[in-house]
């Protein structure tokens, strides 16, 4: 989150409000992939009807780290139908943390997304304490994959 002893340059909160563009669903460099865990399988096969093996199977490729990311032949992701999620509400963890990962809380790396992002700098400021809350919560799921 940042080195001890020194507050994070968004330790004031950050003005965040998504705006529905689809552009955080669309692959770009190197952010080619939603990884999903166990839960994310269960939850969005569930969704589909289902069972979550059949999800995986048919949804998922496996990394060489063993973690499961979503297969999508095409740079935008194969949920997205237009500039909306048609699994929203059974959205993965990445998905649902958007755009608060630890590699984007870096200054620099935060430049680049408000580049690209219209949600960066629209609606309420999102304070400090629920971005440590976002980033615990993604960091436990990459950890039990």
């Amino acid at each position: 989150m940042s080195r001890p002893g020194r507050k994070a340059w968004w330790q004031e909160g950050i003005r965040f409000e998504c705006q529905g563009s689809g552009r955080c669903c669309v692959s770009r460099d190197s952010y080619g992939y939603v990884y999903v865990t166990l839960a994310d399988r269960r939850r969005l096969a569930a969704q589909l009807q289902l069972p979550t093996g059949q999800f995986t199977r048919r949804y998922c490729l496996k990394a060489d780290d063993g973690q499961f990311y979503l297969d999508s032949p095409e740079p935008e992701c194969r949920f997205l139908d237009g500039t909306q999620c048609s699994v929203y509400e059974a959205r993965p963890i990445q998905c649902r943390t958007w755009p608060f990962w630890p590699e984007n809380m870096k200054a620099k790396a935060w430049t680049a997304i408000a580049e690209f992002c219209p949600g960066v700098g629209q609606g309420d400021i999102v304070p400090a304490e629920q971005i440590v809350k976002i980033l615990r919560e993604q960091r436990r799921a990459t950890e039990e994959g």
